[in-house]
Protein backbone atom coordinates (compact mmCIF):
# COMPACT_ATOMS: atom_id res chain seq x y z
CA UNK A 1 0.00 0.00 0.00
CA UNK A 2 0.96 3.78 -0.28
CA UNK A 3 1.41 4.25 2.92
CA UNK A 4 3.52 1.54 3.97
CA UNK A 5 6.02 2.51 0.60
CA UNK A 6 5.97 6.00 1.20
CA UNK A 7 7.26 5.53 5.06
CA UNK A 8 9.94 2.45 3.80
CA UNK A 9 11.69 4.83 1.04
CA UNK A 10 13.23 6.55 3.89
CA UNK A 11 15.29 3.80 4.52
CA UNK A 12 16.64 3.75 0.89
CA UNK A 13 16.78 7.53 -0.48
CA UNK A 14 20.41 8.50 1.56
CA UNK A 15 21.70 5.47 0.15
CA UNK A 16 20.80 5.77 -3.83
CA UNK A 17 23.38 6.79 -6.57
CA UNK A 18 22.40 10.07 -8.43
CA UNK A 19 21.09 8.34 -11.54
CA UNK A 20 18.69 6.20 -9.43
CA UNK A 21 17.78 9.70 -7.46
CA UNK A 22 17.12 11.40 -10.97
CA UNK A 23 14.73 8.31 -11.89
CA UNK A 24 12.77 8.30 -8.10
CA UNK A 25 12.47 12.04 -8.61
CA UNK A 26 11.59 11.90 -12.06
CA UNK A 27 8.84 8.76 -10.99
CA UNK A 28 7.70 11.26 -8.37
CA UNK A 29 6.36 14.10 -10.02
CA UNK A 30 4.41 11.85 -12.71
CA UNK A 31 1.24 12.98 -13.27
CA UNK A 32 -1.40 10.72 -11.73
CA UNK A 33 -4.99 11.42 -12.60
CA UNK A 34 -6.16 9.71 -9.35
CA UNK A 35 -4.89 9.09 -6.23
CA UNK A 36 -6.86 6.43 -3.99
CA UNK A 37 -8.67 7.46 -0.85
CA UNK A 38 -6.57 5.66 1.56
CA UNK A 39 -3.39 7.41 0.79
CA UNK A 40 -2.35 11.20 0.58
CA UNK A 41 -1.21 12.69 -2.57
CA UNK A 42 2.37 12.45 -1.41
CA UNK A 43 2.00 9.10 -0.27
CA UNK A 44 1.17 8.01 -3.68
CA UNK A 45 3.77 9.78 -5.45
CA UNK A 46 6.63 8.61 -3.12
CA UNK A 47 5.02 5.18 -3.41
CA UNK A 48 4.74 5.99 -7.40
CA UNK A 49 8.25 7.19 -7.64
CA UNK A 50 9.67 3.97 -5.40
CA UNK A 51 7.88 1.62 -8.29
CA UNK A 52 9.39 3.47 -10.75
CA UNK A 53 12.91 3.63 -9.38
CA UNK A 54 12.35 -0.86 -8.79
CA UNK A 55 10.97 -1.27 -12.66
CA UNK A 56 13.68 0.74 -14.11
CA UNK A 57 16.56 -1.16 -12.12
CA UNK A 58 15.31 -4.78 -12.85
CA UNK A 59 14.60 -3.49 -16.20
CA UNK A 60 17.66 -2.50 -16.41
CA UNK A 61 19.38 -5.90 -15.35
CA UNK A 62 20.62 -4.65 -11.84
CA UNK A 63 18.82 -7.33 -10.13
CA UNK A 64 20.83 -7.50 -7.49
CA UNK A 65 20.79 -3.88 -6.59
CA UNK A 66 16.95 -4.25 -6.43
CA UNK A 67 17.31 -6.78 -3.96
CA UNK A 68 20.13 -5.12 -1.83
CA UNK A 69 17.73 -2.09 -1.53
CA UNK A 70 14.50 -4.07 -1.17
CA UNK A 71 16.63 -5.60 1.87
CA UNK A 72 17.37 -2.46 3.37
CA UNK A 73 13.49 -1.28 2.95
CA UNK A 74 12.70 -4.36 4.93
CA UNK A 75 14.99 -3.97 7.45
CA UNK A 76 13.01 -3.48 10.90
Amino acid sequence: AAPAQAAAVEKIRPLLTPEEADVFRRGRNAQVHSIPSHASRAQYSTATALEALFGWLYLGGQRQRASDLFDVMMEE
